[in-house]
């Protein structure tokens, strides 16, 4: 049994996951070379294209296509991988693509102990959650797993030792048994870890060790896509360990007196533009941080949603054509605003063509 903690990742399907996979595991290695000694964990990627981590000092394998189940659970094959690799290493953590380290993983891994669950957060009671099928609490209820006080976890980051092992294989059998019930409960599998888990282990978070940017996903990605397209070729050169720490946990904004200052512009444009315009300019702004300046198109997409949300239909190319041509808007988005205005109205026509 090898006695070296082993950080694992599930990478497969669209390309987005594996390069975000690649810029989690760069700011592990980052932040353990932030640390005066040498690195005490092994990297371990399970993926159907391994050519995007031959770059970076981990060990990739591939995916047992029986690892989701009888059900096809995709989900599922998170526990299985995990379960595999803890057959044969006494601790590990699987971490979720859409991640990265704030500190040195040797933190994470102190965390990781018998008789502890290590996930990414812990949520509300069940009892709590209005989101839970029908389906579900009838089957929980009469196999006895109904229990309103069971914490519900996020399983972006899943830390066990070998000796708990078995919460893993009941977790998969939950799922196995509720997948058919609930087809559409997006959160099956962290349901089931935690039932699997409930009054067998303590539960440990990481939120201060790591940063799983679930929410707001369209602004992150736009900065770890900049990060990879500067630097995938040699990941760990200097300048890339450099930028890493440069990739920071906060949504990128305009400071706050130039947002209100911006707010008060604004309303003299008439109200049904004026929330438009003023989630436009966030991706206006000049920020010095480039990891942050390249989320301009992911604030001008956001913006288009929102409106057409609030609208409940499309916005016209006439419409789009109109309110862009605002001259204030023009104004306050400054250089930036032909790029925003090609961008918006491509993606429009774009969209109209799908």
């Amino acid at each position: 049994m090898n006695a070296t903690p082993q950080l694992v990742y599930l990478a497969f399907g669209a390309d987005i996951y594996q390069r975000e996979a690649v810029f989690s595991i760069a700011s592990a290695l980052a932040h353990s070379a932030s640390c005066d000694r040498d690195r005490q964990f092994e990297i371990q990627v399970f993926t159907d294209n391994p050519e995007f981590y031959a770059k970076l000092p981990a060990t990739t394998h591939a995916i047992a296509p029986t690892w989701d189940g009888p059900h096809r659970y995709h989900f599922r094959i998170k526990h299985a991988a995990l379960l595999d690799v803890l057959s044969e290493h006494q601790k590990a953590v699987l971490i979720d693509t859409d991640t990265f380290f704030r500190v040195s993983p040797e933190l994470l891994f102190e965390r990781v102990t018998d008789g502890h669950l290590l996930c990414n957060a812990i949520g509300a009671p069940l009892g709590e959650s209005p989101s839970l099928p029908r389906q579900s609490v009838s089957y929980l209820s009469n196999t006895g797993l109904l229990q309103p006080n069971l914490r519900q976890t996020n399983s972006g980051v899943i830390g066990l030792t070998t000796a708990d092992k078995g919460i893993l294989e009941h977790s998969i059998k939950l799922m196995d048994d509720l997948r058919p019930l609930a087809p559409e409960l997006y959160t099956l599998e962290e349901l089931s870890l935690a039932l699997a888990a409930h009054e067998k282990l303590q539960l440990n978070g990481c939120t201060d060790l790591i940063h799983h940017y679930w929410s707001r996903k369209a602004q992150f990605r736009a900065k770890i896509q900049a990060w990879y397209t500067k630097h995938h070729r040699e990941p760990l050169s200097k300048a890339a360990m450099a930028d890493v720490l440069l990739v920071n946990d906060r949504l990128p904004r305009p400071p706050q007196p130039y947002r209100g200052w911006q707010k008060g512009v604004t309303a003299l444009i008439d109200q049904e533009r004026r929330q438009f315009i003023r989630e436009l300019l966030y991706g206006c702004h000049d920020y010095s941080n480039e990891f942050d300046q390249a989320c301009a198109v992911a604030w001008w997409d956001k913006a288009l949603v929102n409106l057409e949300e609030r609208q409940g239909q499309p916005l016209s190319n006439e419409h789009m054509t109109l309110w862009l041509a605002d001259p204030l808007l023009k104004l306050l988005a400054g250089s930036h605003y032909d790029t925003m205005q090609a961008h918006l109205t491509s993606r429009l026509k774009a969209k109209q063509v799908a």
